[in-house]
């Protein structure tokens, strides 16, 4: 009976060896690591964006200022106070800065200051900005130019009409499965797999582009593409230059690459900083693209990335521009999986960060906001 057992033990071993073997390699990455979590930043590999000789930091006080928790986020549950709701919340880190002031300031589950947090999704508003600083650089002409003018592979019939436009405000019109959960989804081979440029040369399109809103990644990874042709530059190093040194980081980051072969940066996801530094992309945002009396983002483009321009809105009704959402009251939130954000409020010099391990059921941009409206 146990040389029976063991020996439909190992069947099943050599079975699922055999499946695996002929399964597409992103596919046992899927089954490997599962869901995205905050591990990713190590297990893949990545290119380093280093700090500059200046480091800029807000002002710290002695102590954090106390909020309140907002009414109808701690109708269901009992909180002492926000760090107890932030804990249970499974938040890993949230920041709170006005006026150059880190008024609030707390880390959860050993991580600290200096702990690295996967971005996801956040990373695009820096592709965004980067966009942008090739157009005012001379090396894009306009955001109203075809994606085929850099990316001449993608010959299948359609995308000689898609501009750089409709990739930034996810009105391209690619088919594309953004599907977390599956992994024979388009996400899974873009999110696990190895050779990102290859893959692109299949992509179809559905529909003609500018028709309807779609959040597909796959935008965001062909503008970062377009830049690197446009600028001849890694878009690491572009980073690392026009943004990463000049806003004075406080530490080095990394951008997490498809394999050690291409080095195809996964630019839809997978910036790798400490919440400090997120906090200090706000803090350019907030002065519309201005550090200290250097322009490093064009005005008018973070003033449009910020603005409502069309009908587009994400699967909570907020409307999208720009790899951007858009609050009311002229505040704005860059927005990630696992419930990674940047939140912007200029009204009141406001820039929250919240870094977690997922959602936990909170829509933390409405969180942020109703903070706001009581500072």
């Amino acid at each position: 009976m146990k040389n029976k057992k063991r020996i439909l033990f190992l069947g099943l071993v050599l079975f699922i060896i055999a499946l695996f073997s002929i399964l597409p390699k992103h596919v046992g990455r899927f089954f490997y690591w599962n869901f995205a979590d905050l591990n990713d930043h190590k297990k893949f590999p990545k290119l380093e964006i280093q700090k500059g000789n200046n480091t800029f930091k807000f002002f710290e006080p002695n102590r954090n200022e106390e909020f309140d928790i907002p009414e109808s986020f701690s109708r269901k549950d009992s909180y002492e106070n926000l760090d107890q709701f932030l804990e249970a919340k499974e938040t890993v880190a949230f920041l709170v800065v006005r006026n150059d002031t880190l008024i609030y300031e707390n880390y959860f589950s050993d991580y600290d200051k200096a702990s690295v947090i996967p971005s996801f999704s956040v990373a695009k508003t820096f592709v965004s900005a980067l966009v942008g600083i090739a157009i005012d650089e001379g090396y894009i002409y306009s955001t109203s130019q075809t994606i085929t003018f850099f990316l001449e592979e993608l010959s299948n019939p359609g995308f000689d009409k898609i501009t750089i436009e409709d990739l930034l405000n996810m009105r391209s019109g690619i088919d594309f499965d953004e599907g977390y959960y599956s992994p024979f989804a388009d996400m899974a081979k873009y999110y696990y797999g190895t050779d990102l440029e290859d893959y692109i040369k299949n992509l179809k399109v559905k529909e003609v582009p500018n028709l309807s809103y779609d959040y597909i990644s796959v935008n965001t990874l062909l503008l970062s593409l377009i830049v690197e042709r446009a600028t001849n530059t890694k878009l690491t190093r572009y980073c690392q230059e026009k943004l990463w040194k000049p806003m004075g980081m406080e530490f080095d980051a990394s951008w997490s690459i498809d394999s050690e072969d291409n080095q195809t940066i996964k630019s839809f996801c997978c910036l790798n900083a400490r919440a400090r530094d997120f906090a200090k992309f706000g803090r350019l945002y907030l002065n519309k693209g201005n550090w200290n009396g250097k322009q490093l983002v064009p005005e008018k483009w973070v003033s449009k990335s910020t603005s409502i321009i069309n009908d587009s809105r994400d699967s909570q009704n907020y409307p999208y521009t720009y790899q951007w959402r858009v609050l009311e009251n002229g505040a704005y939130f860059a927005k990630g999986v696992l419930g990674q954000y940047i939140v912007v409020f200029p009204e009141k010099n406001l820039i929250f960060v919240r870094m977690g391990k997922n959602y936990a059921d909170v829509d933390w941009a409405d969180f942020c906001l109703e903070i706001a409206k009581k500072l």
